[in-house]
């Protein structure tokens, strides 16, 4: 697939058929994605890849504590809520997606499921849970090149017909997830990626978060 037609297809997949996905489709999917530019090729990542009963474990743990009220844990700092412009966006893609899934605003059911869906990875068959080492910290360069090497995973898992969604959600209870991912103690979870076959009768896999113009987030200085 072209390059340009690759990104511009892509999309954030939240239904996946229960299909396991090969290891040795996920292993040439991290050799295309480790070629991702990293600071001063420090290549501060860590892939765990989780499937199967460990898997269901974290969606348990995670599920079982969200209910409880127990309050999210992550291993780094986050803003809790977005403002301005980015709450925007935030809200267009969710009109967008409960437009598609049938769900109305005073459906408090259906909304609280969703949200459940989020912190259930999406029942996706393979979670890969992104991490750094602890002694990176502040890692906001480390957490910039986990970015990137998200971005190649994302990319050769679409050209190979597999559906990904970058899953912060999945990873708020990161005491369940460390623990059944089995990571390690001097390691920081950054993030996840729920990833799978997409199952095409899900609505909401129909939806492509719409993109501002260029104009709005670039600036060209010394062009004539």
């Amino acid at each position: 697939m072209e390059f340009a037609t690759l990104v511009s297809t892509r999309r954030s997949v939240r239904g996946y058929k229960p299909d396991p996905v090969p290891r040795e489709v996920l292993e040439e999917i991290f050799e295309v994605a480790k070629g991702a530019p990293s600071s001063m090729n420090t290549q501060p990542w860590h892939l765990h890849v989780v499937t199967g009963e460990p898997l269901d474990r974290i969606r348990q743990g995670n599920t079982e504590r969200m209910v409880a009220g127990i309050k999210p844990k992550r291993d780094f700092p986050t803003k809790e809520a977005y403002e301005g412009v980015h709450r925007q966006r935030q809200i267009e893609i969710a009109v967008q997606l409960f437009e598609a899934m049938g769900i109305a605003r005073d459906d408090k059911e259906k909304r609280t499921d969703w949200v459940m869906r989020g912190f259930r990875q999406f029942d996706a068959p393979v979670s890969i849970v992104l991490t750094y080492d602890k002694i990176l910290e502040p890692a906001a360069i480390a957490q910039f090149d986990l970015g990137a090497i998200s971005h190649g995973i994302v990319l050769a898992a679409w050209e190979r017909g597999l559906g990904t969604v970058i899953n912060g959600q999945g990873v708020m209870q990161s005491e369940v997830v460390r623990e059944h991912a089995k990571i390690p103690d001097d390691q920081n979870i950054l993030t996840c990626i729920a990833l799978g076959y997409p199952d095409e009768e899900f609505s909401a896999n129909a939806v492509k978060s719409r993109r501002v113009d260029i104009d709005d987030f670039v600036s060209f200085v010394g062009f004539e």
